[in-house]
């Protein structure tokens, strides 16, 4: 988000407006994926409302400046890098950290190609509202949580405080970190980012504590202000024994990657891909529009492209 350490987000086609999880659709490969000879580009997309940012805008200027048929395919994060291994897709543009297949498929079966930065920083980790914080400033220290456990109690808590994560499907190391910190808290799953929004903004509608696992970029934090819960601090190697893990996540670059051979042989998409390289602000651009004010990922990206030609020009040069 490395911040997703073991498995921490095209919804015009799609049909999705947020999600950071979703069923693993590898099998049902693109038919243009690998098309020898063929003007097209398939790209993995990831749920969450941020990745999903990264494909419209990447797939809006590949069909409209450089003439490429984009096709997009819903993977899980850790599918997604075998899929991208066989060919299935050419491109996963956020990764959020995942060392073990790294080392298999870039390192090692070099199936898989480093394509670069995407620009923007990721952080998982745990937030209470603003409001909440300015109540009890000491409740964003870990150390004081069991303080106000009952604060955070859910009919789905088990009378224990609540800790809000979203898709299972999501890295987290919340269930190890509420267990080796000895935290009075149940991790209960929302099933999805889309879920998990619809939550936070209900709580925050009623002035509701809330405790969640949440991450950065992301267009919510406009909308409802919230402030980090101090964990104890990430230190390189604290997060190796994810049974043992007691420590904070870490910022993470997030990364792109590329199928290998696409890389050699994508010609002007594999050489914008590479290219491509946005700030987080740019980011949260797009995914405010999609996912809070309801554009279509198509006419969210022409909107970003038609009021950035700097930026974007630059990665067709």
């Amino acid at each position: 988000m490395r911040f997703r350490t073991t498995i921490p987000v095209a919804v015009a086609v799609l049909g999705l407006t947020t999600g950071c999880g979703a069923a693993d659709m590898t099998k049902q490969a693109s038919p243009f994926a690998n098309a020898r000879g063929a003007k097209s580009v398939t790209l993995s997309v990831q749920s969450w409302v941020g990745a999903q940012s990264n494909v419209a805008v990447a797939q809006y200027l590949l069909e409209h400046k450089l003439g490429y048929r984009v096709d997009t395919v819903q993977v899980d994060e850790v599918p997604a890098w075998d899929a991208l291994s066989q060919g299935r897709v050419d491109a996963i543009l956020e990764d959020w950290g995942h060392p073990d297949q790294e080392k298999r498929y870039v390192t090692d079966k070099k199936t898989i190609a480093r394509a670069g930065d995407l620009g923007v920083t990721g952080h998982i980790g745990w937030f209470v509202p603003a409001y909440l914080a300015e109540q009890h400033p000491d409740i964003t220290d870990w150390r004081n949580l069991n303080k106000y456990a009952s604060l955070f109690r859910t009919p789905e808590s088990g009378g224990k405080g609540q800790l809000m994560d979203g898709s299972p499907s999501y890295v987290t190391n919340d269930k190890a970190l509420v267990k080796n910190l000895k935290l009075g808290y149940q991790v209960v799953f929302a099933g999805s980012e889309a879920a998990q929004i619809t939550q936070m903004k209900q709580f925050a509608k009623e002035k509701k504590p809330f405790l969640t696992y949440w991450y950065s970029p992301q267009w919510l934090f406009k909308k409802v202000p919230m402030t980090e819960v101090k964990l104890p601090p990430y230190k390189e190697g604290c997060d190796a024994d994810a049974a043992k893990i007691a420590c904070a996540y870490p910022h993470t670059p997030l990364q792109k990657y590329l199928n290998a051979d696409f890389a050699k042989s994508g010609g002007k998409a594999a050489a914008f891909l590479k290219k491509f390289k946005w700030t987080t602000e740019d980011q949260n651009q797009v995914s405010l529009m999609i996912a809070d004010q309801k554009l279509s990922p198509a006419d969210a990206a022409k909107k970003w492209v038609d009021s950035h030609p700097s930026v974007w020009k630059q990665w067709l040069s």
